[in-house]
């Protein structure tokens, strides 16, 4: 049923962690990582990463969470990593990378792994968003959520946006009107030309990763987020320049300039040069582009008629959300924190932003992130 992988992870993986692999899966090999595997019988905790990130991004933390009683997988989601059965290219139709067929993608795991039900589905950045919307299509399957950095609205999006003075489809052409001139970075994300940026940047693909990773997290000066008053160009424009980038300039453009020193790369405990070389090695093989076409995905008329059919649907199992204090994240669209708390998650059990961490949390600090989905998890069970 599984196979064991045994390079994975270049020596930095904790001894009770392993990399594995399913069979097929409505033609999907899922790669995963996995502790807490020694006594059948616990609780599934299933983690999910964000762009771009891979299993690997929940290293630090699986293992906090398997000594106390639970079995611990993090995939690679489809578009990412080790796992495979997923198209590389740009043209091509997107339904494979909706948020209902990443859905559809974990029923398919844990069904494979024996489980019939998740004590908790925890996800970060864009897995924040597919365990939000797991959580509120299948609650029989999804016991909890815990939704980190990026706050999760689902299908109430429209009636977000009516609150707001602009919206999804004239913001960029508002952007572009700035007298010093935007773009969106989702905009940018779903452009042919992202992934080639990206991938061929002047100084290298380990450079440029290294560079994003730094410039969100806690040990760049100035991520010193703050509440937007609405979704327009003007407020929008205060956030930094990777999310809101100079409509001349590309993502490694961008970031590059806010380069990390050798000295502040050797002081960085949370990302090694060794831990960065997964990343760098993942992505060489595999592109950017299975992971931009999550963005792709949201924009595309039958996404958006799927998620429209759970319309009036709310996430009812408990829920917390979870994010660094140095993370635009949570302020990225004006009012969907207080919205998802007050208008989403009917079971919310508290937002908690973690000292010394910026968009990277469970990374930055997993010590404090553990600690809070354990007192989470000890609440529910």
């Amino acid at each position: 049923m599984k196979e064991t992988i045994d390079d994975y992870g270049n020596n930095t993986l904790l001894e009770n962690i392993r990399s594995r692999r399913t069979i097929s899966l409505d033609g999907l090999e899922i790669h995963y990582l996995e502790a807490g595997f020694e006594k059948p019988g616990q609780p599934l905790i299933l983690m999910l990463h964000g762009f771009p990130e891979l299993a690997y991004s929940w290293r630090k933390s699986m293992g906090f969470l398997a000594e106390a009683g639970f079995h611990v997988i993090a995939p690679d989601q489809r578009g990412f990593g080790r796992t495979v059965g997923w198209d590389y290219s740009y043209h091509q139709d997107l339904d494979a990378f909706s948020q209902t067929n990443l859905v559809i993608d974990m029923i398919n795991l844990i069904y494979a792994l024996g489980y019939e039900s998740v004590a908790s589905i925890i996800g970060h950045d864009f897995g924040s968003s597919v365990a939000g919307w797991a959580a509120l299509m299948r609650p029989d399957i999804f016991q909890s959520v815990v939704l980190m950095s990026a706050p999760f609205v689902g299908p109430y999006s429209e009636l977000l946006h009516s609150k707001n003075e602009s919206n999804e489809n004239d913001i960029e052409e508002s952007l572009a009107s700035l007298e010093r001139p935007r773009r969106h970075y989702q905009d940018y994300f779903c452009s042919d030309q992202a992934n080639t940026d990206m991938m061929n940047s002047e100084e290298g693909l380990n450079s440029f990763l290294r560079s994003y990773f730094h410039i969100k997290s806690a040990d760049c000066e100035g991520n010193s987020p703050f509440e937007l008053k609405s979704w327009t160009a003007e407020e929008l424009s205060k956030m930094p320049t990777y999310y809101i980038m100079d409509l001349d300039q590309n993502m490694p453009q961008t970031v590059m300039p806010h380069k990390p020193s050798q000295f502040d790369v050797e002081q960085c405990k949370w990302l090694s040069d060794a831990e960065l070389v997964i990343f760098e090695t993942e992505f060489q093989r595999t592109g950017f582009q299975g992971g931009l076409n999550w963005y792709r995905s949201t924009k595309s008329y039958n996404s958006i008629r799927w998620q429209s059919l759970f319309y009036g649907r709310k996430i009812v199992v408990p829920s917390i959300f979870i994010a660094g204090e140095s993370d635009w994240g949570p302020f990225q669209k004006p009012g969907s924190l207080e919205f998802m708390q007050e208008e989403v998650c009917m079971r919310f059990d508290g937002s908690y932003f973690v000292d010394g961490a910026g968009h990277w949390v469970q990374q930055e600090n997993p010590e404090a992130v553990s600690k809070i989905l354990l007192s989470f998890l000890d609440k529910i069970r």
